[in-house]
């Protein structure tokens, strides 16, 4: 599965006159350098047939560049933070024919547009890494590609591309805790366990049950709207006061925090799931500082587990607001070497497709990520815009690039589900 994003960067004198073929030389001389030293990235996939595991098979096998013209003008695209499905035509999209083996790990686009801006479309496996990793990776892309600046050719640290930690296999587990035992458990596991029961209707499911498997109902994403909320670092502090008054000197939380609880009450209400029902907040927690012993600096692979909580949608819509954030607090400070062993354990083996699911809100946290400030050309990019997730439940929250305490959020819900949503995520922030 391939993440997208496309930085946009608008006309500028100072690459008016730079060829298309120019820019994509530089680009593909940084890529190439780069895949030097980020070299997994340049590998392939494969499935193991004995144990239905991914394989990473460091081969040399590239990357895929690619260049593209259009008479359209970025202009023309209008607030590049809301998703426009002109997007897609901007990152070059791989075809799955069956085989891992032949799909890239990383594919991008360069497109010249017709006002003399560019967008660079990038295509990165989720398999290979994991937010932070390819935040390092393209910035050490953008860092060695001279487009009218010096070579940087250097990076915040070397990356570190050995595993070893984080093998199941290496950490000498055979089997989950039995039920009961005094062991941690993997709180993210077990509540989409119970989820996906509760959606095909009390049918036995355990451990070793594949997400997608049984009858769940299928909301699929084709048909869903993506909008963008410009959430102003004076509108998240007016939510701190509505939501703690005077108690806000002495109530310790996080904007993400903050938000993640007012976003999930939001969009349960507004799919009108039923009061009796479990309802489930997921969020990614990096554990680079959380096992033992930590992972080292500039380590370039997946390391995060999924923190949860779980309720049921009487309780989060009775419950304050401070109430939710508490509880997401102890699910973050839940993460420990334990936890991850367990999480890790649960999810050796064949993984299939998560189904969607209306009671399941994911989140995932780009604030720490600032992608528009990776400069490929002469300057940061306008805007960096995520493309259509495979998994619909998933809301981003990124830095805004006008804004340092603002936080955009972008969401998808079906067309009659969004103005529902906006009507109970919008008052308590204006």
């Amino acid at each position: 599965m391939l993440m997208y994003v496309v930085f946009f960067y608008k006309s500028s004198s100072a690459y008016h006159n730079l060829s298309l073929g120019s820019i994509f030389s530089s680009l593909k001389s940084g890529l190439e350098e780069t895949l030097s030293i980020w070299y997994p990235a340049a590998g392939r996939l494969s499935l193991n047939p004995t144990d239905g595991k991914l394989n990473l098979w460091c081969n040399n096998s590239g990357a895929v560049l690619v260049e593209a013209v259009t008479n359209a003008k970025i202009i023309e695209l209008g607030d590049l933070s809301q998703y426009n499905e002109f997007f897609e035509h901007l990152a070059y999209k791989t075809t799955f024919q069956g085989n891992f083996s032949e799909m890239p790990l990383i594919v991008a686009q360069v497109t010249r547009f017709g006002c003399g801006g560019y967008s660079i479309g990038i295509g990165a496996s989720h398999s290979l890494f994991d937010g932070p990793a390819t935040f390092d990776f393209l910035h050490a892309w953008a860092s060695n590609s001279a487009i009218l600046k010096e070579k940087r050719g250097t990076e915040l640290y070397k990356p570190v591309h050995e595993r070893g930690t984080l093998l199941v296999g290496n950490q000498g587990f055979t089997k989950l805790p039995e039920s009961g035992s005094s062991a941690t458990k993997a709180a993210a596991i077990d509540h989409l366990y119970q989820l996906i029961k509760q959606a095909i209707g009390g049918q036995n499911c355990g451990p070793d049950m594949m997400f997608g498997s049984g009858k769940v109902p299928d909301v699929g994403n084709s048909n869903l709207v993506l909008k963008t909320f410009h959430l102003s670092g004076a509108m998240i502090e007016s939510l701190k006061t509505k939501v703690f008054g005077e108690r806000r000197g002495s109530f310790s939380c996080s904007s993400f925090e903050l938000l993640a609880a007012h976003l999930w009450k939001a969009r349960t209400k507004a799919l009108g799931v039923r009061k009796g029902a479990m309802v489930c907040l997921q969020f990614a927690v990096d554990i680079r500082n959380k096992i033992v012993p930590p992972l080292p600096k500039g380590f370039s692979g997946k390391a995060y587990v999924l923190a949860s909580v779980a309720l049921t949608a009487e309780e989060l819509e009775a419950g304050s607001h401070e109430v939710t954030v508490e509880k997401i607090k102890e699910a973050k400070n839940s993460i420990s070497n334990g936890y991850v062993n367990a999480y890790n354990q649960a999810l050796d083996g064949p993984q299939g497709t998560l189904p969607p699911m209306n009671e399941l809100t994911l989140v995932s946290d780009w604030t720490r990520m600032p992608f528009h400030r990776i400069d490929f050309l002469y300057e940061e990019a306008a805007y960096a815009s995520p493309l259509l997730s495979p998994i619909p439940q998933v809301a981003y929250f990124m830095q805004n690039p006008s804004d340092l305490r603002g936080i955009d959020m972008r969401i998808g819900l079906l067309p009659q589900t969004m103005n529902a949503f906006s009507h109970y995520f919008l008052p308590n922030l204006q």
